[in-house]
């Protein structure tokens, strides 16, 4: 039964901003993001009212991130729908939803979602690049981390040196296709040479770019 109820427990996000934006029903699944998060509004509300804390941290880490942003709220409209508004410092009325850019509304989901109150004890989650800034990358890996640190365990795939670079030799690792139609898992921390250049100062994505995962080569 506790195996069951772990493996129930599992999340593999796969966002899709089409699903996130725009008005939803006030009333739906709140209490976890859904893997397509298109109930990021409902939960929102529920961490805004009942955790106020948490929700603040997730305020404080977008306002940290997304220059601009000073206030995220949820708003009924008048046909009982709920949709998010997006405060920013220099305009008097915030942005709904639907105005805002793909990487801001990314980025709130993420965190939204990292910051679970009851967090699932193992997360995948495909390509969180997509949509963000480069330089929002770096954070996002810290709070993948802290997710982690808090008893969750993370599972993330990317194509992005640049969120490589922000991870530790002991955290990477890269599938190999073999013979006989079976996959190779290698880790970097296996590997000497990677290991050593880590030590010198180097970064993960910088090795990768230059062709130091094995059959895992970028080019």
């Amino acid at each position: 039964n506790a195996l069951r109820q772990t493996i129930e427990s599992w999340h593999v996000s796969d966002f899709h901003i089409s699903a996130a934006r725009g008005a939803k029903e006030a009333i739906g699944e709140y209490e976890h993001l859904s893997a397509s998060g298109d109930n990021l509004q409902q939960v929102a509300r529920n961490l805004f009212e009942n955790h106020p804390a948490t929700y603040q941290k997730i305020l404080d880490a977008m306002r940290d991130s997304v220059p601009g942003v000073s206030e995220i709220t949820t708003q009924d409209t008048v046909d009982g729908r709920l949709v998010l508004q997006f405060g920013n410092g220099i305009f008097k009325d915030p942005f709904i939803d639907r105005f805002v850019s793909d990487g801001t509304l990314k980025m709130f989901a993420y965190l939204v979602l990292l910051h679970d109150p009851k967090p699932h004890p193992f997360l995948c989650v495909e390509e969180p690049e997509n949509q963000l800034y480069p330089r929002l990358l770096p954070g996002l890996a810290e709070e993948f981390r802290d997710y982690a640190a808090r008893g969750g365990q993370v599972m993330v795939s990317t194509h992005s040196p640049d969120f490589l670079n922000a991870t530790e030799v002991e955290e990477v690792f890269w599938l190999e296709k073999g013979e006989n139609g079976f996959s190779r898992v290698c880790r970097a921390q296996n590997d000497e040479q990677i290991v050593d250049y880590m030590s010198d100062g180097d970064k993960m994505g910088y090795l990768w770019k230059q062709g130091l995962f094995g059959k895992a080569d970028p080019q």
